[in-house]
This record gives structure tokens, C-alpha cells and sequence, in this order.
């Protein structure tokens, strides 16, 4: 017995052990080395008129339960005794890598492993592996075995053509460990399509059939029958122009398990130095856990037609997270294709993936406004958070595909159309915060801003004022809250407050405390008595998302305006109150205040004391 080189025993045992995450994937490499011999004698075929074409060749599965056998065979370029000795017993040996360095000045070659480790997956699952394999152009075979770490035996052997034959014996099912389930067609056909659907021959395997026996009715007998397991062609390898809207809806509504169709499919090739596919929807509705922590985005990663993983979070961006889609590439494998993804040249398609969504969302926005809409209402949110994360490092590139509800339109608007639409003399893009558009419609604090013909952003979630924050302006209008005491309008209608309205309103801001940080007559309300008002960076709207964070961030307060209207009964109440009553002007202060609270949607500290209150004053 021949010990193997490298790093001996150890090394293959980490091989086996560590380095692939699911024992399944032992399935995937076996047939994509097969798929690489196949692709040798094919392209020798070409370069030296040998004759064959694509059609004479195939994969060959064969299971046997009786003696828990598996067998790959393939009709490829196969390998002498020397090549057996040198790829198979040399881990990390990869006689599929040395094949394309010396081709790599061609074109066409597309060898998919190439770190000479994915072979040794087979003792993942098997205690014993025999490789029977005849070089093309040879007249001699040779036999491979190994049990594990320990070694091997190469010996000659007969084989009738070229190509080579991996026969797998399979362990013994453990306690936590069921092998027996490789042996069952149902499960071999589910690892081909889903890691092996793609690759450009077929793969085939003996699967038992029914049919009706002729001549005898209600019978039935059993048959084997060869069956093409995989596709060979994907639909992201097609020509677009030979593919019909219906087939790319179909193809998404099979693979990403959704029961609409998309709003949008992108396909795309791009070719020169960075060479890859992509076929990527945007769907319809967001799933049920889209906003959740369980959510996990990315896209299928593809390697020549091989599944490298299901889910490629860094081909996107969090902020596109939706997308749902696959790139098939042609990156250079490395060990155990898990981990790919690190490829240098997987930042470069992910940032070219970026920009092309960026791209087509824009001309979604521009040309097809109504599923535009729709979209937006699934995954604008997700937009939103974008602009906000890591301090607006993506601002620029995601605001012009914001949309907010206008309140002059009632319909939603980008900024850069809110802008075109401002007056001359406009200064600020005026927002303001509320539950619904519906609650925004009847705040005290827009009537100034409407009256002047100025239209308002209605801000309804609760990332909406931090990422305006983030923005701070847009085409270098600055944006201001309706709730802010500098409104930008027309001082001629400002109110200046008397010696006696000050006296007023410190007896009012005296009475209510530290719950605000000043009393003032307001230029914000035409109608209603009352409204608050904040000054700082911190706003009463975002001061309630901290409020309904998780354990409360109670400290976190805005500091608060309460703004009277001068010309408002009450107002007029009070003044008449305040010679002659100071506790029925407390009263009316900690009403007003009360008030004010519920307008913005904030509790009441104690809702029993202002129900009397109010009740005390109507008697």
C-alpha cells in the first residue's frame, strides 16, 4: 500500500471532515470532475479533429443497495497510472488546474475544479473509494483504492473504453448519520438538480418506472429505464430573444418558490476581462419575513453551470436585499468551492450587480411609474434604511429612488419632481411626521405651510425622518419639518407677543415644568389652539421611535415648544382668566398641553388627571 503525500493522514482527514459543510455536496464534486474530464477529451477533440462531438458524451449513475455501492462513470479523457498517482494520490493536487495553464492561452476552456480537494469529498460518505480509469489513446486500465487516510494500491486492471468509473462504498448508517439515503433514486435526482442541473452534458441513472401490463387489466409491472436527470441548458445561458416573458416568470416562480410574477426580470451578460450571467427579478410582494432578522438575501452563485451556494450574501448590497436572481461565473474555484464567494473578482461583479439594479429600478421609476409604485410600497422601506446606514454612505446613489406621499398631489413624488414643482420663492422641501397621511392631513402645524401654497412630504415610518436627517438637503434645498418654529414663510403675519403674552406665557411654561422647554405664541396655527413644536436635532417623531424601541429610551426627549394661537378662543379665555384666576389658567395650561400630546401621538402621563380637568372646566 502506497501512503499518500502531502501532509499524510491528517491532511485528508481535515479534508473530509472540516472543510465541506454538508456531506450532500460529495455528490456535486464527483460530477463536476467528471464533467472535467469530459470537457478535456472534447476540447482535444476540437484542437486535434478527433471526431467527437458534444452528443457522445454523458454521465453514467448507478446505484446499488444490495451492496451500498454508488458508481459515477464518465466516457472523458480519463487518466494513466501515473495520472492516478499524481492527481489522486497528492491531495491538493489538481491535474484539472495543470490542464488549464497549459491551455489557458485558449479560448473555450472551462475546467471547473481546479484545487484537487473536491475527490476526497467521496470519503465523507464512503469507507472504501475504488477509481477505475483508461487514459484515451491507451490500451490499459488501472485501478485506484483507498480506505480512508491510511493509503492506497494502484493496479492493473480492464476497462473497455476510456473514461473513468468512481465506485463508492458506502459507511455504515450511524446513530446520527443516515448514508442509506444516497442509495434512493428520489434523493440523487434532487442533489443533481439542485447542484448539477446545469452542467452541459447529460447526466443519466437507471430509474424504476410502472407502466400498465398489456392484455390485463388494473396490472401493473415495474421497469428500469435510463432518464437524463439534469437540464443541460439554463435559461440564463439563452439567447434573451429566444426566451418568452412567460418562461422567465415561470423559471422564477419554480426556483424562488413564489406564486406571482415578477414586477421586473433583468437578464444580462457581461463580457471582457470580468466575464459572468445574470438573471435577477424584483418580485411583486416582499415575503412575510422579509423585515425580519430570519430573512437571509443574496443570490445563487453559479461556477460554469455548478451551484456554489444557494444564498451569496455579498453578490448584494442590504439595501437591495430583495432581489432575488443568480449569477453564474466563471470564478476559479477554490477549496471546496465554499469559499468562493471571497474572491477578489466577486466584489467587482457584485459592484457591476449594484449598479445595474440601480440602473433598471431608475428606469422603472422613469418609464413604468404604476408597478414603480408597487414596488416601492413592498421594499421602499428597505431603500430607506439604506440611506440611513452607516451614516449615508449610499445617499447619493439611492435618494432619486425615494418616493413620498404629497399632500397637494395625494400621490407619492420623488424629490427631485417635489423640487421642480417649488415656488420661486420657496426656501426649504417641507415634511412632516405623522401615523398616516390621513393624520398628517390634519396636523395644526401644516396649515401655515398649505395656506402659502407650499406642498408637504409626509414622512410615515418610522426611518422616514432619520434618513431626511441623513440627506439634510436635496439639490441644495435644505429639508425643514413643519413642526420646526422657523418656517421660511412671509414675516409680515409673524406674531409678536406683548408684555402681557410674555407674562402669560411664562406662567404657563412655569406651570407645566420641565415638561417643555418654553411657552410661545405660535406662527405655525391658523385654527387649531394648540400644537408642539421642537427645537434641536432631535424631533418629537423620532423622539417616539425611540420611545417605542424595545425596553423605551426614556431619557431620550425632544425638547418641546408649546405653541398657543393668539387669535384662538381659548387663547383669549386664558387672558381674561389670568388677573383674576392664576389655578383655572394652570388648568387650561395642563389641558392645552394634554392636548397637544394627543395630536402628536403621544401618552398621556396620566390620562384619569386631565379627564377631570377637563371635566372640572366644562362644569
Amino acid at each position: 500500500m502506497k501512503k499518500f503525500k502531502t501532509e499524510s493522514q491528517r491532511v485528508l482527514d481535515l479534508m473530509i471532515n472540516s472543510i465541506y459543510t454538508h456531506k450532500e455536496i460529495f455528490l456535486r464534486e464527483l460530477l463536476s470532475n467528471a464533467s472535467d474530464a469530459i470537457d478535456k477529451l472534447y476540447y482535444k477533440s476540437l484542437t486535434e479533429n478527433l471526431g467527437f462531438t458534444k452528443d457522445d458524451f454523458s454521465i453514467l449513475i448507478t446505484l446499488d443497495a444490495d451492496n451500498r455501492t454508488i458508481q459515477i462513470s464518465d466516457n472523458g479523457i480519463g487518466m494513466s497510472a501515473d495520472e492516478l498517482e499524481n492527481n489522486l494520490g497528492v491531495i491538493a493536487r489538481s491535474g484539472s488546474l495543470d490542464f488549464k495553464k497549459a491551455a489557458e492561452a485558449k479560448e473555450d476552456i472551462n475546467i471547473i475544479g481546479q484545487f484537487g480537494v473536491g475527490f476526497y469529498s467521496s470519503f465523507m460518505v464512503s469507507d472504501k473509494v475504488e477509481v477505475l480509469s483508461r487514459a484515451y489513446g491507451s490500451e490499459d486500465a488501472n485501478l485506484w483504492v483507498a480506505s480512508g487516510a491510511k493509503g492506497y494500491d494502484i493496479t492493473k486492471a480492464d476497462k473497455e473504453k476510456h473514461g473513468t468509473v468512481i465506485t463508492m462504498h458506502l459507511k455504515a448508517d450511524a446513530e446520527d448519520e443516515n448514508y442509506s439515503e444516497f442509495l434512493e433514486e428520489y434523493r440523487i435526482r434532487e442533489l443533481v438538480k439542485k447542484y448539477s442541473d446545469y452542467i452541459r452534458y447529460p447526466i443519466r441513472m437507471e430509474v424504476e418506472k410502472t407502466r400498465k401490463i398489456e392484455g390485463e387489466d388494473n396490472k401493473t409491472e415495474s421497469y428500469k429505464e435510463l432518464e437524463t436527470l439534469n437540464s443541460l441548458t439554463p435559461i440564463w445561458k439563452k439567447r434573451k430573444a429566444d426566451i418568452t416573458e412567460e418562461e422567465y416568470n415561470e423559471f422564477y416562480k419554480n426556483t424562488f418558490y413564489d406564486y406571482q410574477n415578477p414586477l421586473k426580470t433583468v437578464h444580462f451578460i457581461a463580457e471582457g476581462t470580468l466575464e459572468y450571467k445574470a438573471l435577477l427579478y424584483i418580485p411583486a410582494k416582499a415575503p412575510f419575513d422579509y423585515y425580519s432578522k430570519t430573512y437571509e438575501k443574496g443570490l445563487r452563485l453559479y461556477t460554469n453551470g455548478v451551484l456554489i451556494t444557494d444564498k451569496c450574501a455579498d453578490l448584494l448590497p442590504d439595501y437591495f436585499g430583495f432581489v432575488k436572481g443568480l449569477v453564474d461565473s466563471e470564478l476559479t474555484l477554490n477549496i471546496s468551492r465554499e469559499t468562493v464567494q471571497h474572491d477578489r473578482r466577486l466584489k467587482l461583479i457584485a459592484s457591476n450587480i449594484e449598479k445595474k439594479i440601480k440602473s433598471e429600478l431608475a428606469d422603472m421609476l422613469q418609464n413604468d411609474r404604476e408597478n414603480y409604485v408597487k414596488f416601492f410600497q413592498e421594499f421602499g422601506l428597505q431603500l430607506k434604511y439604506g440611506v440611513y446606514e452607516n451614516w449615508g454612505e449610499h445617499k447619493d446613489a439611492l435618494q432619486d429612488l425615494l418616493l413620498f406621499h404629497s399632500l397637494n398631489k395625494d400621490e407619492p413624488v420623488t424629490f427631485r419632481e417635489y423640487v421642480d414643482g417649488m415656488k420661486e420663492n420657496q426656501k426649504y422641501i417641507y415634511y412632516a411626521t405623522g401615523k398616516s397621511v390621513e393624520a398628517i392631513k390634519v396636523m395644526p402645524q401644516t396649515e401655515k405651510v398649505l395656506e402659502a401654497g407650499y406642498d408637504i412630504l409626509c414622512l410615515t415610518a418610522d426611518v422616514d425622518e432619520f434618513a431626511i436627517k441623513v440627506l439634510g438637503n436635496y439639490d441644495q434645498k435644505e429639508f425643514r419639518s413643519v413642526s420646526k418654529d422657523d418656517l421660511g414663510l412671509d414675516d409680515a403675519d409673524k406674531v409678536v407677543a406683548s408684555d402681557k403674552d410674555k407674562e402669560i406665557l411664562a406662567f404657563i411654561k412655569e406651570t407645566l415644568g420641565d415638561k417643555i422647554k418654553e411657552a410661545r405664541l405660535s406662527n405655525h396655527l391658523k385654527t387649531h389652539p394648540v400644537c408642539l413644536t421642537a427645537e434641536g436635532e432631535l424631533s418629537i417623531g423620532m423622539e417616539k421611535v425611540f420611545q417605542a424601541m424595545p425596553g423605551g429610551a426614556k431619557g431620550v426627549t425632544a425638547q418641546k415648544i408649546l405653541e398657543v394661537n393668539a387669535s384662538h378662543p381659548v387663547y383669549a379665555k386664558i387672558t381674561t382668566l389670568f388677573d383674576t384666576d392664576k389655578d383655572a389658567v394652570k388648568d387650561y395650561a395642563a389641558i392645552l398641553y394634554a392636548q397637544a400630546l394627543l395630536i402628536e401621538g403621544l401618552p398621556l402621563e396620566n390620562p384619569a388627571e386631565y379627564s377631570a380637568l377637563v371635566c372640572k372646566r366644562l362644569s
